[in-house]
């Protein structure tokens, strides 16, 4: 059973706010609700008897200690969200991705940036990395010194906790990184590690020797080939090997070891004790290692999860996680909780399928691999929901099964290829400007990295002052924006896809960067142009202002609440993609998208009861559809949003 409905039980006990006296109360009840998941998960993950003490740990110092420093206006915050429960599902959330440095310099100068947000319609902000880490690369701030301490150059620990104390006036959320997989190699357990801690270096995998490394390259596969070789470095200082998967500064956590678990499930309390509202599991799938493996997405990993999950429930109830799983569509879904764990996993993940989705009908003009991929995904479970986006702070995978694309009658191999050369300057038809990230010639991957504008093709129409392509461009971005902030679950723009942002070149002047062409897609956020938004005579006003008018019929309309009612329609045109979100009181809003750069009909008859009220508007426009000869006329790369008056 999913374990937020007890909570939620728990919490509507108390109608009135709660005292403070009466928080512990209702700590030891959220206790003995999952107690008993806590004890069998642990000692699934940690079976041995030997680790009884650590268990005893965890129940009787670690999770009173934790709740007890947890501030007061949270635990008042968290008996509400309880009695909500699914807060974060609600079609009021809105979201914004930025790098603090490139968006307003510290956390100070975000603080003041709040009313630009609200102008936007946006309340729910995912900043990256604002905690310590080394100096030179260190993997965009995913190398971590420290889980809870704010990094120098952004600002204080004060200055974040008055930025969350604003945030939470306004209605506003905040989602930070829980790195979870690993820790940079000076992060003080390293240290110790390296100055022959024995205890320290049981936190991470190391060797004396080759020995098991060796075994486990057998099957694990690389992240960064060309960069990062490999999933092992030696360290001179302790002669010894440790498991390093994503990069050498990176060291993995040893969490078969429970004192690992024990002490990050301070850590991450620490962080969520900032004010963080929704923590992002990063690389949560790589957390768990075994032998004759791929090492992701196995089930100790999943069980690890729970286990973090109740115990959070049980102290922070009002936070909840989203799983940054950036995997197969199948695999994506079990990240929820299945089986015995339905519903008791992560609260959020990343719709990543939909995304690669999106981008590959937008290169081919065809929604057939849209119809395809989502027809077969399994239905998430009530409780859960989607962060939707079109891109991130990361490349854009390939991520979709190539059995879908064998079956609608194109080569896998060759289509991926398509894709890569369409988006990365290889096919001089192509409107898109974007640049390759770790290709592998050896096998043909490779991902795609490019700002939202320029891989839709505004760049290149600008380059050419082309009038018509330009304003293309601009339905494109609009169209793909629509999509996103209407499909069910949360909405995330990345900072700058709101004013239509070009790709980032100065990275290539930087030593520290330029090997890494993700950075062309994180742009510093021009606020000269933003200074002139309201002229409405810009490219940028455009997009400001087409984004925000969706936004706010988003807000308006409870039924892009993300309840599981959403159906797909087909159209009967391949260019063209239809989905409902339906509403038992016949208030439902059908969406159309025209991925062609040329009109598209689609028959009245396939609307169901959309094309038989007379009276079907589109909420977009605020105008009365018209069929004609029984067809409605899409416009290239136009957007509907029909609403039954």
């Amino acid at each position: 059973m999913n374990q937020a409905h007890l909570h939620q039980i728990i919490a509507l006990e108390k109608q009135d706010p709660a005292k403070p006296n009466e928080f512990e109360k209702f700590f030891e009840l959220r206790l003995s609700t999952n107690l008993t998941i806590i004890k069998d998960l642990f000692f699934s993950l940690y079976p041995e008897e030997s680790h009884t003490a650590a268990f005893k740990k965890l129940l009787h110092h670690q999770l009173p200690t934790l709740f007890k420093e947890r501030p007061a206006p949270l635990k008042l915050l968290d008996l509400s969200r309880s009695k909500q429960r699914d807060w974060y599902q609600s079609e009021q959330l809105v979201g914004m991705q930025l790098y603090v440095d490139h968006f307003s310099k510290d956390l100070k100068g975000l603080e003041n940036k709040l009313g630009y947000f609200e102008k936007l319609g946006v309340n729910f902000l995912h900043l990256m990395p604002i905690t310590p880490r080394p100096k030179g690369e260190n993997d965009g701030g995913y190398a971590v010194n420290s889980y809870h301490e704010v990094d120098k150059r952004f600002g204080t620990k004060d200055d974040l906790l008055k930025l969350t104390e604003k945030m939470r006036d306004k209605n506003m959320f905040l989602m930070l990184d829980f790195v979870a997989n690993h820790t940079s190699n000076e992060f003080p357990w390293a240290k110790k590690a390296m100055a022959g801690d024995e205890r320290y270096q049981e936190y991470y995998h190391i060797y004396s020797d080759r020995t098991i490394p060796d075994v486990f390259e057998k099957t694990l596969p690389e992240i960064f080939p060309l960069t990062s070789p490999g999933n092992f470095t030696f360290n001179p200082e302790m002669q010894k090997w440790v498991m390093t998967v994503f990069n050498q500064y990176q060291w993995d956590l040893n969490y078969s070891n429970p004192e690992v678990f024990i002490a990050m499930l301070g850590n991450l309390l620490k962080l969520a004790n900032l004010g963080v509202d929704v923590v992002r599991l990063d690389a949560l799938a790589f957390m768990w290692k075994k032998l004759d493996t791929l090492s992701q997405n196995l089930p100790g990993a999943h069980t690890l999860i729970a286990l973090f999950r109740m115990c959070l429930q049980v102290i922070a109830p009002g936070v909840v996680f989203l799983a940054e799983a950036i995997v197969a569509p199948n695999e994506i879904i079990k990240y929820f909780g299945t089986g015995p764990l339905k519903g008791n996993e992560c609260e959020i993940a990343y719709n990543a399928t939909l995304m690669a989705l999106l981008w590959d009908a937008i290169a081919t003009k065809k929604t057939m691999l849209i119809y395809k991929n989502l027809q077969d995904l399994p239905k998430k479970n009530e409780e859960a929901s989607w962060i939707n986006y079109l891109r991130c702070h990361d490349d854009i995978g390939l991520g979709f099964n190539d059995r879908y694309i064998n079956e609608v009658g194109w080569d896998a191999k060759h289509h991926r290829k398509f894709l890569l050369d369409y988006y990365c300057q290889n096919i001089e038809w192509s409107p898109a400007k974007g640049e390759m990230f770790m290709y592998n010639p050896k096998t043909g991957d490779g991902r795609i990295t490019g700002s939202c504008a320029s891989l839709l093709g505004l760049e290149k129409a600008l380059e050419q002052n082309d009038a018509a392509k330009i304003n293309q461009a601009i339905n494109k971005i609009i169209m793909m924006h629509g999509i996103i902030l209407s499909y069910g679950g949360i909405p995330l723009i990345y900072a700058g896809d709101e004013i239509g942002a070009l790709n980032d070149y100065s990275y290539l002047k930087d030593i520290d960067k330029k090997e890494d062409s993700r950075w062309v897609n994180r742009p510093y956020q021009d606020w000269e142009i933003i200074a002139h938004l309201d002229s409405r005579k810009t490219y940028q006003s455009r997009i400001f202002f087409g984004l925000r008018q969706l936004i706010r019929l988003r807000k308006h309309n409870p039924v892009f609440a993300d309840r599981n009612n959403l159906v797909l329609y087909d159209g009967h045109n391949p260019h063209v993609f239809i989905y409902e979100r339906t509403s038992d009181k016949n208030k439902g809003v059908l969406v159309l998208c025209n991925f062609s750069e040329s009109p598209q009909s689609i028959a009245e008859i396939t609307l169901d009861s959309y094309g038989s009220i007379a009276n079907t508007k589109d909420l977009i426009s605020g105008r009365a559809i018209t069929f004609v000869d029984g067809t409605l006329e899409l416009k290239p790369y136009q957007l509907f949003w029909l609403s039954k008056a």
